[in-house]
């Protein structure tokens, strides 16, 4: 068989693995794949089409993790618990405490030390399970 030939039947490959796993990694591996095929197919030269496939392989990763930490940084920064109030605020006597939101109990602090342990207190931010509280509502 042609040397194309393998390219392409891998790149298939990589694409029916893809179907399986949707991480789209393989999909950029299998695109750059095709790429080396079809320099294969028409330059005899084999270096040529593993420059360029490995070329279009990094280069696509790099498009494709840039876009991944761009859409990961978006859906963060949007929390829907934001500025919701919480209630049945318990404080402990080393600053953390726990509060009642969404009808279960959830880690607590204060967004500084100096603030105020009485009163109504919103949701400024969350770090991991933990609620970051203030007395003043963000604005959204």
């Amino acid at each position: 068989m042609d040397p194309y030939v393998y390219w392409f039947l891998l790149a298939l490959v990589l694409v029916i693995l893809e179907m399986a796993t949707n991480t789209f990694y393989l999909l950029v591996v299998a695109v750059a794949l095709a790429i080396g095929g079809g320099v294969a197919l028409v330059s005899p030269d084999q270096t040529i089409a593993f420059t360029l496939s490995a070329v279009a392989g990094v280069v696509g990763t790099v498009i494709l993790r840039m876009k991944r930490r761009k859409l990961r940084s978006a859906a963060s920064d949007q929390s829907l618990d934001i500025g919701q109030p919480v209630h049945g605020v318990v404080w402990n006597e080393d600053g953390s405490a726990r509060a009642v939101y969404r009808g279960t109990e959830w880690d607590a602090e204060a967004e500084s030390v100096d603030s105020s342990r009485d009163g109504v207190f919103y949701i400024k931010a969350m770090r991991g399970s933990t609620l970051i509280l203030s007395h003043e509502k963000p604005k959204s």
